[in-house]
């Protein structure tokens, strides 16, 4: 939308895809920040705060190429140098492990913050997400896949989301099966495409232009329709029998996964999907994607990106997943059905009152909102989300009634 229509500047208007939030959905976002942070910091994971704004280089450093397009770019006044506006902060996270903290053994990190992007990632995406997620560096295990995938499971249902579907996969299949049929990179990128949009009739003309034999044709085409519950991972292991054996561990560490979140988290639906290759740029093994019914959108994503931390000098096993706080809220609706900007409050009438004062600092401090009513605003308390007041009595004493 322009801000400039029949050339009058409308200063007020945001640019596509750009948000804002207002009260109440301000605080309702701020509780959910700090609830996704403080069950994070439960599991282990200290929180960093990496800066909005970094050296190009190091913002598109290694697996982050992808987000090129989707950085905004901008010359720094002191330097000289190319800066960008963080488009996403799981790189900042890997740079971080890997040249600050140092660490040996497993890392757990989370964050929260802005990212700025070109362009939405959805149609009805943003362009100023609020990122939240949780990185483990330092182990290459499924065991660490579980506990990423069943923390960003806790946090979705303490959210109040009910009902959580979650999309598994695992790019390492398709890159041993293009591996193993001598793909060239311009191909296999192709067919990455196809694959993506499930375009089974692309993905055959394809494959009818590609040189490979007969069985490394159809374990790739498979890959298309190998989606669903439990019976695709039998399914899989039919079709593509004989295949590498880095496809069937790739396989075996899927089912482990899935047994397992079976087990922790008995409510969350699973569904296979040996197709999905969201991120393949970017990840390295298993990824996956949780969704709940109503929303077309993800809630949340992530995946293992091994060696992501390799240009920063160090080289380590990595998986985490990340959320924007902003979507999640719109996905569980608002909590509260008010559209005051306080609720539950006291409302004091303005006075230098002493006795009066130290009430209003005993309320606040005992938790309660406790709102000045400013002279000629008395009548407006309600409006104010007040729904008790403060009033003198005949010792001089200030009591709470209801308004």
């Amino acid at each position: 939308m322009s801000n400039k229509p029949g050339g009058v500047d409308i200063p007020w208007l945001l640019p596509d895809s750009v948000e804002e939030l207002l009260p109440p959905a301000a605080g309702e976002l701020e509780a959910l920040r700090r609830t996704a942070l403080e069950i994070s910091n439960r599991w282990g994971y200290a929180l960093i705060m990496p800066p909005t704004i970094e050296y190009l280089e190091s913002l598109l450093s290694g697996a982050a190429h992808d987000l090129d397009l989707q950085m905004f770019k901008l010359t720094d006044q002191l330097s000289g140098r190319m800066m960008g506006v963080r488009a996403d902060i799981t790189p900042q996270a890997a740079r971080i492990d890997a040249h600050q903290l140092r660490q040996e053994g497993p890392v757990r990190l989370c964050y929260t913050g802005t990212v700025l992007r070109t362009r939405p990632d959805e149609p009805a995406g943003s362009r100023n997400p609020l990122q939240m997620g949780a990185e483990l560096y330092g182990h290459a295990g499924v065991e660490s896949d579980i506990e990423v995938i069943s923390l960003m499971a806790e946090v979705l249902y303490a959210s109040g989301i009910e009902s959580l579907h979650l999309d598994l996969g695992h790019v390492g299949i398709f890159r041993a099966l293009a591996r193993d049929a001598g793909l060239e990179a311009d191909d296999e990128a192709r067919l990455w495409d196809a694959l993506q949009r499930k375009a089974t009739a692309d993905i055959q003309a394809l494959m009818d232009t590609l040189q490979v034999d007969a069985v490394h044709r159809d374990r790739l085409s498979a890959l298309a329709t190998l989606s669903g519950g439990s019976e695709t991972m039998d399914e899989a292991r039919r079709v593509l029998a004989g295949a590498p054996s880095s496809v069937m561990e790739a396989l075996d560490a899927l089912s482990t996964i899935a047994q397992s979140l079976q087990r922790w988290s008995p409510t969350l639906t699973l569904h296979f999907d040996l197709g999905e290759l969201r991120g393949y740029r970017y990840h390295t093994g298993v990824v996956f994607a949780a969704y709940t019914p109503g929303e077309s959108l993800e809630l949340a994503r992530g995946g293992r990106y091994d060696d992501i931390g390799a240009v920063f000098g160090r080289a380590r096993p990595a998986t985490g997943f990340s959320t924007d706080l902003k979507a999640l809220l719109r996905a569980i609706g608002p909590t509260k059905g008010s559209q005051s900007f306080v609720e539950g409050a006291i409302g004091a009438p303005w006075s230098a009152n002493e006795a009066l004062r130290a009430a209003i600092r005993a309320h606040r401090q005992a938790g309660d909102v406790v709102v000045w009513l400013l002279p000629g605003h008395e009548h407006a308390a309600a409006a104010m989300g007040c729904d008790r007041r403060l009033v003198e009595d005949d010792s001089g004493q200030w009591r709470v009634e209801p308004l």
